[in-house]
């Protein structure tokens, strides 16, 4: 197993493990970008940043994440978007490996906390993160406005 930065030529499998990720959770509809927009995002804008997991050559897993701002701890964080590693995979300290990844970039960078959020309905992943010491935030709600809510509120 190796847990690399993506790279532009990873994209296209970067998108297929998000479509991929999208079905699991039952949010294919959910899915409005593409290999391109993703690309920019990652690439030109650097809005995000990915690791890849790759097996015997090919990618089996992947996590995206960005730069946050805490300000009680005046530093920054790191969110974890998504997470995931192919079914047929899982289990095998990969998922566990991308995340200690990402957890030694917020110790470098003097990041004061590593955050993500997981489907209530996923036992799994909650019973894997409660096992790396992982605290759940039960008095946190998220929140989220989009579409024309969106640009109904920005003036748009």
């Amino acid at each position: 197993m190796r847990i690399r930065a993506a790279r532009p030529d990873d994209v296209p499998a970067l998108f297929e493990l998000i479509e991929e990720l999208a079905e699991y959770e039952a949010l294919t509809d959910a899915v409005k970008g593409d290999a391109h927009l993703l690309s920019t995002a990652l690439f030109e804008h650097e809005t995000a940043e990915a690791l890849v997991a790759e097996v015997a050559g090919g990618t089996v897993g992947y996590a995206i994440f960005f730069t946050t701002f805490s300000t009680f701890e005046c530093r920054p964080g790191l969110w974890v978007e998504d997470l995931f590693v192919k079914e047929d995979r899982r289990d095998q300290g990969i998922g566990r490996a991308l995340l200690a990844n990402i957890a030694g970039i917020a110790v470098d960078r003097g990041c004061a906390r590593l955050e993500w959020s997981a489907l209530g309905w996923n036992e799994s992943a909650l019973r894997f993160y409660k096992g790396l010491g992982a605290d759940r935030l039960e008095q946190w709600q998220a929140l989220r406005l989009e579409g024309d809510q969106l640009k109904m509120l920005g003036g748009r």
